[in-house]
């Protein structure tokens, strides 16, 4: 399925205009701060990069058809007022806007290497068209998750709609059998412990109990065999050596009933947490330094989940650097882009280790 609009360019001409673009620079640092167009960006970075970054997050703007402002107090989308300072803007028609985020989505999809994850941050009003077109350059099959992010508290506005908390974020990868997933998990909630570890011992320590079988016969093992002259029911089988029992049962970890029944105790501060789901609970800064900027939190989980130590990690709208700040912290290198003044002096401004700035907008010498 493709979406069809008005200058759309095919993915061959978006890399020949992409192969046009060349700078004598040098890059001599793991991590790298480019001011300037990203396309321009990207475009240069497919010469020593292609097939190596293992993540990519951005956070473009959402086609809002709004300028975005910062000033001496907060960052805003309202305020322009003598002492407000332009960030972005944020002003194209729905074909520019889709065009414009498109050409960028091929060249991340050739930057990203054979285990590398897409995480594209977009809110419901363009993201449904966003989605048609990241479909068409990384393939359906590689569609894996859409996340609901829940943005803000609830909306008190008057209008005849639902009010709006949440945005999204889709992520793909670039080869769904290949992609980096360390399957993160989370602490439960308190009222997940005590709904799912209810009994408490003379510790006060949390626990259930499970039985010591599970189901499908074994004829002829070890687990199929009586313990302590306690069959095995029908069409189960023993957990593990019955050996194992007796180390359980003599540590104190097996509970019998009053009927001579064992279970198995598990225990809540033993629990290796919870699956991550798609609904995500990361607000936004109450204070930010940048418009639109992200929670930190969410940046991490992201970076933990799809990279590993060493992983590049590429966003080309880095805005405030949150995601050039994490990856720093997580021991990952980093490429950050973006064309905005404002940005790039609240990027030099955060602790992001060691790194390379390239100001490609004082570059004149492009090889056409």
């Amino acid at each position: 399925m493709e979406l069809y609009y008005k200058n759309k360019k095919s993915q061959t001409q978006i890399l020949k205009n992409a192969a046009k673009v060349k700078y004598n620079i040098n890059l001599d640092n793991n991590s790298l701060l480019f001011k300037g167009d990203n396309f321009s960006a990207l475009s240069f970075l497919l010469k020593d990069y292609k097939n190596k970054i293992d993540l990519v997050y951005i956070d473009p703007p959402f086609n809002t058809l709004n300028d975005f402002y910062v000033s001496d107090t907060r960052a805003n989308s309202i305020s322009s007022n003598k002492n407000s300072t332009l960030a972005y803007s944020d002003k194209m028609s729905k074909e520019e806007y889709l065009e414009f985020l498109r050409e960028r989505l091929v060249l991340i999809r050739e930057l990203l290497s054979e285990k590398g994850s897409l995480y594209l941050h977009i809110d419901y009003k363009i993201g449904h068209y966003v989605k048609i077109i990241t479909d068409e350059i990384f393939g359906e099959e590689n569609f894996k998750n859409d996340i609901t992010r829940i943005k803000s508290n609830p909306k008190n506005f008057y209008r005849k709609a639902y009010g709006n908390e949440k945005d999204l974020i889709l992520f793909y990868s670039k080869n769904s059998k290949t992609n980096i997933w360390n399957d993160l998990r989370i602490p439960l909630e308190d009222d997940e412990i005590n709904e799912k570890f209810k009994k408490v011992d003379e510790n006060g320590r949390r626990y259930t109990t499970i039985p010591l079988h599970a189901p499908g016969e074994t004829k002829n093992g070890i687990t199929g065999q009586p313990w302590r002259n306690i069959p095995v029911p029908k069409g189960r089988h023993w957990r593990t050596d019955p050996t194992e029992f007796d180390k359980l049962d003599s540590q104190g970890d097996i509970e019998w009933s009053s009927t001579g029944n064992p279970r198995i105790k598990k225990y809540a501060d033993q629990h290796e947490g919870k699956r991550i789901q798609d609904i995500w609970k990361f607000k936004d800064p109450q204070n930010p330094i940048y418009p639109t900027q992200k929670n930190i939190e969410m940046l991490k989980r992201i970076i933990l989940q799809s990279s590993n130590e060493n992983s590049i990690i590429l966003d080309c709208f880095a805005g405030s650097g949150t995601t050039l700040e994490c990856a720093n912290k997580l021991g990952r290198n980093w490429i950050g882009v973006d064309n905005s003044d404002v940005a790039i002096d609240k990027i030099q401004s955060r602790k992001i280790g060691e790194y390379q700035f390239i100001d490609i907008t004082n570059y004149n010498n492009k090889k056409k």
